[in-house]
């Protein structure tokens, strides 16, 4: 029996590697286009590959997979992220958890990753052709078995082939990018970090974490999670929308107590100087100035109710910026999109349309967050299609 896997990125080798566990006396072969294998796996989180998370953080899956948590709740009850922790150990590759919850290899380096697939798909006889473009599945009439783990295509016409079979596409868009904002005062702030909740005013749409201030506008995982959750509403209107931002966590009833209790306690200190809520002082004198312009130079002391309320507000969510454009994050290369899950059985990932053809990756409309979402999704999807060639062997 014959198996081929059309991607040689990190679904690809994890399936083809799986697949020869379970099945041993099947041949498998990995088709990739390009001539190098892995290539987004060198690249991920810095350089480091944040191969999964904890899931310490996720009360629901809905929050680290916009698109297709049900399915992945499914799944990852046949292989879930502390499978893939013992996977990879098993396999050599010795893991640590930051505090943060993302799972990296120990030696902080995403070739210790790569080299463990390269060298298990050498010991496990799985053959390996670069620059081979597959563009139709009747190239591959001589395998029983097809498995087609390309990533995500930035163009729905990369998936067309896939559409002559039946197979309905859902219109890929990026889903994690950073967001322009053409604010010079903000941007000198570049380099700045703080905790936040980011929401796009009329929509049940919100993201918390790290916030990071760029000469461009924002990113860090706040804005890179909001994103993901926003990527279709924000493709549909060129990538110009509203964005507020809550600087505290905290409702405007608590930040107001906070700011009055401030006010008692520094009557006589410049209010620039003397910053709440962890704010850094340039930071803290951006927001005052932003609120109550000359005012701000004033004291605590001579703050007035309203005053007080108006800065409560901002500090609470009201703090309002336009979203011009994205910019790129350089660290993923991730799209929404691709094969609907309609199209696919949802217990195996084979084919609606096409027998013993299979989908496991990013090329399925499955989409998550920063914060190694994405890989775990490739881990389980790979692991699922695996397991259903095997099941369908028995």
């Amino acid at each position: 029996m014959k198996t081929a896997i059309v991607g040689g990125g990190a679904a690809g080798f994890f399936l083809a590697i799986n697949l020869k566990e379970l099945c041993p006396q099947m041949e498998v072969t990995i088709f990739e286009r390009s001539q190098r294998v892995l290539a987004k796996v060198e690249v991920s989180g810095g350089g480091r590959c944040n191969c999964t998370n904890s899931f310490a953080d996720v009360k629901d899956l809905s929050a680290v997979y916009p698109r297709g948590h049900r399915l992945m709740k499914r799944l990852m009850k046949g292989f879930s992220q502390r499978d893939a922790y013992e996977w990879f150990e098993r396999h050599g590759v010795r893991l640590t958890t930051q505090d943060d919850q993302c799972v990296f290899p120990a030696s902080q380096d995403s070739h210790t990753i790569i080299n463990c697939f390269l060298a298990e798909a050498r010991r496990r006889g799985i053959e390996l052709r670069t620059g081979a473009h597959v563009t139709t599945l009747d190239e591959l009439n001589d395998y029983d078995f097809i498995a087609v783990t390309t990533g995500g295509s930035p163009k729905a016409e990369g998936l067309q082939w896939l559409a002559e079979k039946g197979h309905e596409i859902e219109q890929p868009v990026p889903s994690l990018f950073t967001f322009q904002i053409n604010d010079e005062a903000l941007q000198s702030l570049m380099g700045t970090v703080v905790e936040a909740t980011t929401m796009i005013p009329g929509i049940k749409l919100r993201a918390e974490g790290p916030l990071l201030i760029t000469h461009w506008g924002m990113s860090g995982p706040a804005i890179l999670r909001l994103s993901s959750y926003a990527a279709r509403y924000l493709a549909e209107r060129q990538y110009q929308a509203p964005l507020a931002v809550n600087w505290t966590g905290l409702r405007d009833v608590e930040v107001l107590s906070v700011l009055h209790e401030m006010s008692i306690r520094y009557p006589q200190r410049q209010l620039q100087t003397i910053a709440p809520f962890d704010l850094t002082s340039r930071f803290w004198a951006y927001l005052v100035g932003k609120c109550l312009g000359e005012r701000s130079h004033g004291r605590w002391g001579s703050l007035n109710q309203k005053e007080k309320q108006r800065l409560a507000n901002l500090l609470s969510g009201g703090d309002n910026y336009q979203i011009v454009g994205r910019a790129p994050f350089k660290d993923e290369f991730v799209t929404c999109g691709g094969i609907s899950l309609s199209s696919v059985h949802s217990s195996t990932l084979e084919s609606k349309h096409v027998p013993h053809l299979y989908f496991a990756g990013e090329i399925l409309d499955i989409d998550g967050v920063t914060g190694g979402f994405n890989f775990q999704a490739a881990w389980t999807t790979a692991y699922t299609v695996a397991r259903s060639i095997h099941n369908f062997l028995q």
